[in-house]
């Protein structure tokens, strides 16, 4: 029995490592894409949702997970805007740097909702978002990180989305089949960046380009989703919100790796005050508080 246990906790562990790698991986697709101009952003967007909505619609009606797609127009907005933002943002910024903030703004939507509809937090989790909210302070202002501010912020945005799409999708009976019919209802929002993008300026997209872009939307994103969903069922809420720390680690580890990005004193301080901070909500989170 030890044994089997065991067994199915090593399992567990190595598809929670492969699905952070997988989000990391998307920030590191996207820039590589964009910095060596293989593939503007507009493009890389278009070909990322239509790949993840192939991907999750054949996933979710091979395993039969849904009969009927499920999802809302209100979530795939959020989703579209997150995609978007996400891909103009890393014209400016690296992909450690896009990780962090990414996911720091991530975060703080998530819990910043949470005092909104009443939820009381403790000393250590006030603390907790202070720290945070000070990393991204200091990340943000010019000259600390060496990133142009609007990259910044429209990284910002980006998490901003993805928490609004995460808080919507909470409780969903299908998770897999919300997500596809999610990423089905932003092919209409594709449409109309098509013709935008068009109408502002010619599309640029070499094969590498539409590789790394397919790659991000059909393997890192859809496959990425798959995996998460699969791995939440064995994993506590704690354990859920902690494991994604890593991502920003791994992110920066492969932009410095792969393309050659430095790490800074003050990037590293800023990014010590926003993990560091995000870990205290979730420790004291898991304490019975008053609501």
């Amino acid at each position: 029995m030890s044994g089997a246990r065991a067994s199915g906790a090593g399992v567990t562990a190595g598809l929670t490592t492969l699905t952070m790698v997988c989000f990391a991986a998307n920030s590191l697709l996207c820039r590589l894409a964009l910095r060596s101009g293989s593939i503007d952003a507009a493009s890389f967007t278009e070909v990322r949702l239509l790949s993840a909505a192939a991907v999750m619609t054949l996933l979710a009606r091979s395993l039969g997970q849904s009969r009927k797609l499920g999802g809302t127009w209100l979530s795939a907005a959020a989703l579209f805007a997150y995609a978007l933002a996400f891909s103009i943002s890393y014209l400016q910024i690296g992909a450690g740097i896009g990780a962090l903030v990414l996911f720091g703004a991530v975060q703080l939507t998530m819990i910043g909702w949470a005092i909104v509809r009443g939820e009381r937090p403790g000393a250590l989790e006030w603390l907790g978002l202070a720290l945070a909210i000070g990393g991204l302070v200091l990340l943000t202002r010019p000259g600390v990180s060496g990133s142009p501010v609007v990259g910044l912020v429209l990284m910002m945005v980006a998490g901003a989305s993805w928490g609004i799409y995460s808080l919507r999708g909470r409780g969903s009976a299908d998770p897999l089949g919300t997500t596809a019919g999610n990423f089905v209802r932003t092919l209409p929002m594709v449409a109309v960046l098509v013709v935008v993008a068009l109408a502002l300026q010619p599309a640029h997209a070499t094969a590498r380009g539409l590789a790394l872009a397919a790659t991000s939307g059909a393997i890192t994103s859809g496959m990425g989703y798959a995996l998460w969903y699969r791995v939440l069922r064995r994993l506590t809420g704690v354990q859920a919100a902690s494991v994604q720390l890593t991502v920003p680690v791994i992110a920066a580890a492969g932009g410095v790796a792969l393309m050659g990005e430095r790490l800074t004193v003050r990037l590293v301080v800023a990014a010590a005050l926003i993990l560091g901070g995000i870990a205290l909500t979730i420790l004291e989170r898991t304490r019975p508080v008053r609501r």
